[in-house]
């Protein structure tokens, strides 16, 4: 840099006290008068040799991926292009945890998420299909898998051996989450409302809503819910709250929904932004935050299900947020696309970016936290951070 500017003060004559002072590089003997024509041609000789100069500017080091300050990139046995989808681990053993993805992937760990290695399960390798598996659970030792084309997988050893549960062909939507709820129980979603509960290890399944969403809205479409009548039918997401209340996006991102246990119907709600939904989940502390497409993130006003919101100031840089995940009521952290990482440690109020995650080669889909110091990224192209705090 100072080269750069030494030549710049060449090629530009200052004055002081009214004199013009010519540099000295061009002064010729103080008896003398130096020429107009020899000044320009000094100068510009100085100024050629200042410009091949070798610029000496300081070294920095390249940003990585692996350089984050609070997470971790871990390598996974897998095939470029794979989505990661979800992960969990089992309660009463935090170290052996399972990975879910596109392409049929299930991986496994037994060193709390630092390596990874394939997991077999022959119930689910049918040559006729590619799974997708979306969701995985465990209660204890006893552990569902859900995807699709529709597949329920069962284990009551925490995942040391798996049993395929049959379903029955006339099942509502696709299976996108599944919720382990105590010993032989679970709770299972699909992308059209349906939510089935099961107390005898998925042998049979009850109905906790009378309803798809789609009957809802074709049945209350004059309720005044903007966007209803053009509603296509399926979740966009679904996320559910500890004391298992649900919110869900529409697909095309323009109402979402809410069910507590006991409805009998999904309740739709309009929209409190200008800009279409991308996602919506819980808080630590019982409230709901709410992301729109373009990288805005809004957070409700008080606890519960309501419709009015605020914006919380954050730097995603025009990116799409995609996901929160709360550590704990006053951290959380946001993950979105092109690498974008944020942290929060007032609620989520305000945001700031985690510069280094803005190299990482794709795009941030979930963030999931087990417990304080557990906590993981999802992204695709079998993108996966570890928190290491």
């Amino acid at each position: 840099m100072a080269t750069a500017t030494a030549a710049l003060h060449l090629l530009l004559p200052t004055r002081r006290r009214g004199r013009l002072l010519v540099p000295r590089a061009c002064q010729a003997d103080s008896s003398t008068t130096t020429s107009r024509r020899g000044l320009i041609a000094d100068t510009a000789t100085a100024a050629v040799a200042a410009a091949a100069a070798p610029l000496l500017l300081p070294r920095l080091p390249a940003a990585r991926a692996e350089d984050l300050s609070e997470w971790e990139r871990v390598g996974l046995p897998i095939d470029p292009g794979v989505v990661l989808l979800d992960i969990a681990f089992v309660p009463d053993d935090p170290s052996h945890g399972f990975l879910l993805g596109t392409r049929q992937t299930i991986l496994e760990t037994k060193d709390g998420g630092r390596t990874w290695f394939p997991r077999s399960i022959p119930s689910a390798e049918d040559e006729d299909f590619n799974y997708r598996f979306n969701s995985v659970s465990f209660s204890g030792k006893e552990g569902w898998i859900v995807g699709k084309p529709a597949i329920l997988l069962h284990t009551k050893d925490a995942g040391d051996s798996w049993e395929r549960i049959p379903l029955s062909a006339q099942l509502p939507g696709d299976m996108v989450y599944i919720q382990a709820t105590g010993e032989q129980s679970a709770e299972m979603v699909t992308d059209e409302g349906a939510i089935y509960v099961t107390s005898n290890r998925g042998y049979n399944w009850k109905a906790a809503v009378q309803e798809t969403v789609s009957a809802t809205l074709n049945r209350t479409v004059s309720s005044g819910i903007s966007g209803a009548s053009y509603y296509t039918g399926t979740f966009n997401t679904v996320n559910r709250s500890p004391d298992g209340s649900y919110v869900a996006v529409s697909s095309r991102g323009n109402f979402f929904l809410t069910w507590e246990p006991g409805q009998l119907y999904w309740q739709p709600h309009n929209r409190a932004v200008a800009r279409r939904i991308q996602n919506m989940g819980w808080r630590a502390d019982g409230g709901l935050w709410l992301l729109v497409r373009g990288g805005g993130l809004f957070l409700s006003k008080g606890t519960g299900i309501v419709e009015d919101f605020e914006e919380a100031s954050v730097q995603s840089r025009g990116f799409g947020i995609l996901d929160v995940g709360y550590r704990s009521k006053d951290e959380a952290w946001a993950a979105g696309g092109s690498g974008v990482l944020l942290k929060t440690t007032n609620g989520g109020k305000t945001w700031v970016r985690d510069r280094a995650a803005d190299n990482i080669p794709g795009n941030l889909y979930s963030v999931k936290f087990i417990g304080d110091n557990q906590g993981f990224v999802l992204g695709n192209d079998g993108v996966l951070l570890r928190y290491v705090g």
